[in-house]
């Protein structure tokens, strides 16, 4: 077996520079606790606490959580299994 070689991480960059400069609300995410699927729009957030927190319409299982300081910002996305993010499309690619 030959062992395959690695990229470092600031390779990832410019990927992920172009995933997240979409409009999140305009993804689909599945939610880690019971499976469901839909918009991240359609979330139930509540900003009561130290930041964000969006819980899953159907089971209100927590999928994201955000906070914001002046110079950061945290995003936890463990709740949810993944976020499926639209691509426009590039006819030079």
């Amino acid at each position: 077996m030959t062992e395959l070689s690695y990229l470092d991480g600031n390779m990832l960059d410019g990927p992920l520079r172009e995933l997240l400069t979409v409009d999140l609300s305009s993804t689909v995410g599945r939610c880690d606790h019971c499976g469901t699927t839909g918009p991240m729009a359609g979330l139930h957030v509540y900003a009561h606490a130290p930041g964000l927190v969006g819980r899953c319409p159907a089971c209100a299982g927590v999928m994201v959580r955000l906070v914001r300081a002046p110079d950061r910002a945290w995003l936890d996305l463990r709740g949810a299994t993944y976020l499926q993010v639209p691509m426009p499309t590039d006819p030079a690619r």
